[in-house]
Formats: C-alpha cells, structure tokens, sequence
C-alpha cells in the first residue's frame, strides 16, 4: 500500500507515483436537472470543476456540453452549472460556470471547516481484510480529502500523507516535510483490493500555502478521530 515510484527527477522538478488505498463508496453525488436524470459519484472535485463518474453505463454528456444539477453531500447541497470538458467511458470532467455568484458558492461549499466535518474514520469500518496493517488512522471526505496515517511496527507513528484537492503534503520520520500538487488519480482494481494511483509534482522547497492548508483541515478536524498524542504530533509536524 505504501509502494511508490519515482517517475521523473530533476534540479526543478520532481514527479512520484503512489499507489494509496482506495475507499469503495462515494457519499458525494451529483443529480443532474434533466429530464433523464442521471445520478454520479463525484470522484473528485475542486473549485473549478469536478470529475463525475457513472457507476452502470457509459456517460450520456459528451466534450462541449451543457450540464446542470446538484451537487449533494450529508445535509448540504448546492446547485451548479457547467460544461463537460472531456469524457471518456463511464467519467467526465465538468468544469464549471465562471461567475461570481457560483465561485463564491463553490468556495462556501468547500471550505475547511466543512471538509473537516465530513470526515469519516475509514480506520473504525474494517471495511476490507486487507486493510494495511500499518495504517492507524485513515480519515477521508469523499472526493476531496483523506489523510493516512502510518506507524511503525512498534506502535510511533512513521508518516502521514494529506490530500486536500489538488495538494498534497508529506510528513516521514526521518526525512520531513514535502508539498506537492496532485497532477492525476485514476481507479486500480487488483484481485484483493482497490487502489488509487496518484502522480505527483513535486515542490523544489516546501510549500506554505499547502501547509497552512494541511494545518487548517487538521486544526477542524473532530479531535475524537484520533487519540490526543497522535492529533497533537499531527498538529506538531504539520505546522513545523
């Protein structure tokens, strides 16, 4: 699970590969306004656009078109207009209307606060046999967030990994900090288990705008997640 692959290096920039543990269901959705109304898992989003999935059936909406629904999430739920941008199989990337009015609506959507509240201790649902032995705690928001958590055999904890959208922020033992945007993601289905593939770009030096990002997700998040020590170690090497 923790097994990754350096694709590119060099003096500027530096592109990874890893290969993360994938959750098997999305509460996020988006119910388009229709009259064939269609019902997708939002698979990843950001505050320009969003990627939806179709889970039987190829994507009805082809590149250049009009779409319209609603996005909807726990008890939240948000109007938004866009055009699909590429489409392929069962996905699309929709991004979505440049006005005012819908990118102060998005950002609402997605502030920390909220993203925090949607967590869920994946690491409590035992989901999967062969959940990691040495991932602690797994917390994720459907689409746009998760953070593992690692430790080593002997209980410390080894590294923690955020994704919040498009960034991403590192801590290992040893080694420290690194930032980095996240280039892509797509779906790897193996005979035991699915996976996420996620490139990464890589920061020549770390990245505070990332951190503070990674520090305000875990400032909200609800403390009865993680047990004190690992929240405040969190907290600790995160803002570092």
């Amino acid at each position: 699970m923790q097994r990754h692959l350096n694709l590119v290096t060099s003096d500027f920039e530096e592109f990874e590969k890893r290969i993360l543990p994938k959750f098997p269901f999305c509460y996020l959705i988006f119910k388009t306004n229709s009259e064939n109304c269609h019902v997708f898992e939002v698979k990843d989003i950001s505050y320009s656009g969003m990627q939806i999935s179709l889970k039987n059936g190829d994507m009805q909406y082809k590149e250049g078109e009009k779409i319209a629904g609603t996005l909807h999430w726990g008890d939240s739920s948000l109007l938004v207009m866009g055009t699909t941008r590429w489409s392929k199989d069962n996905r699309a990337g929709v991004e979505f209307n440049n006005t005012q009015v819908l990118r102060e609506e998005v950002e609402a959507f997605l502030k920390l606060e909220h993203l925090a509240k949607m967590l869920k201790p994946v690491h409590k649902l035992k989901i999967n046999e062969d959940f990691p032995p040495k991932l602690k705690y797994w917390l994720r928001a459907d689409g746009p967030i998760e953070v593992f958590v690692w430790s080593h055999d002997g209980g410390q904890l080894s590294k923690i990994q955020i994704v919040i959208m498009e960034n991403f922020v590192e801590w290992e033992d040893i080694k420290g900090l690194k930032t980095a945007r996240v280039i892509s993601k797509r779906d790897i289905n193996t005979p035991l288990l699915t996976e996420d593939e996620f490139v990464f770009k890589f920061d020549s030096s770390v990245d505070p705008e990332k951190l503070d990002k990674a520090a305000g997700l875990i400032a909200h998040v609800d403390p009865e997640l993680l047990d004190k020590d690992s929240y405040e170690f969190i907290n600790l090497k995160i803002r570092a």
